[in-house]
């Protein structure tokens, strides 16, 4: 703090830290979540370069909660939580246990773009997580979440672990069934033999996720005739985070 009282941008990030991990903070409902979490500048991953936070995709009331690691380079333009390679590929193994990403809710632990795409640290999964995530989690209260890859994975956990020895087999968070699988950004980078064990290792976690969540909720609907596609169902919210201006 200088002379005259003003708090330093340290001092502001501690004090603001403080109110948010304090047993009292919570929003009344996920809108007002949703905005706070777009003004969050409260963590050294606003700073790295991104377009801002990227919240979820997906009805807020559905059983099922998919949660990724964080934003990559087209999730950071497009401002949706895995809808590039990624979650193409998430989207088709979605489709194989009979589920389109529109009766699903998708996050992330982290909300801003990692620079140069790298994977979040535990701290930040962590930070990140418990600011953000945690309150997620208790305003919509899903009854199974999906926890994709070892940023998740060790967030649910609460201490470090590896996903390889870790998927497949439940885990508590706070009352709530979790399933750890792979992230599908691994199971590009398999081939061979490798790849085809890990898809179908996913294929029964993604199962297993639904038919607990699909026992809890007898009357959801997971599949639409017609899958979604996000690209162009973000494509206004992609213009206003690049700077583009329509012609029209």
């Amino acid at each position: 703090m200088d002379l005259w009282g003003n708090e330093d941008e340290d001092e502001y990030r501690a004090r603001k830290r403080a109110e948010i991990f304090s047993s009292s903070y919570h929003f009344e409902n996920y809108g007002m979540l949703e905005n706070a979490i777009h003004r969050c500048r409260l963590c050294p991953l606003c700073d790295e370069g991104g377009r801002g936070p990227v919240l979820s995709t997906g009805p807020v009331d559905a059983p099922l909660m998919i949660v990724g690691e964080g934003p990559g380079g087209v999730e950071d333009e497009y401002g949706g939580p895995l809808v590039g390679p990624s979650g193409q590929l998430l989207d088709k193994a979605l489709l194989s246990v009979g589920i389109t990403r529109d009766h699903v809710y998708v996050t992330n632990i982290v909300k801003c773009r990692p620079r140069g795409n790298r994977t979040p640290t535990i701290a930040e999964g962590n930070e990140c997580g418990r600011r953000w995530l945690a309150e997620e989690i208790r305003l919509l209260q899903p009854k199974v979440i999906i926890a994709l890859g070892k940023v998740a994975l060790r967030f649910f956990l609460g201490h470090d672990a590896g996903i390889i020895r870790s998927r497949g087999h439940w885990i508590d968070y706070k009352g709530i069934p979790v399933m750890p699988t792979f992230h599908p950004a691994y199971l590009l980078r398999q081939t061979g033999e490798g790849l085809k064990e890990a898809k179908w290792q996913v294929y029964y976690d993604l199962k297993a996720a639904k038919d607990r969540a699909a026992e809890a909720v007898p009357g959801w609907v997971w599949k639409s005739d017609t899958p979604p596609d996000l690209l162009e169902e973000l494509k206004e919210v992609r213009e206003k985070r690049m700077g583009i201006s329509s012609a029209f």
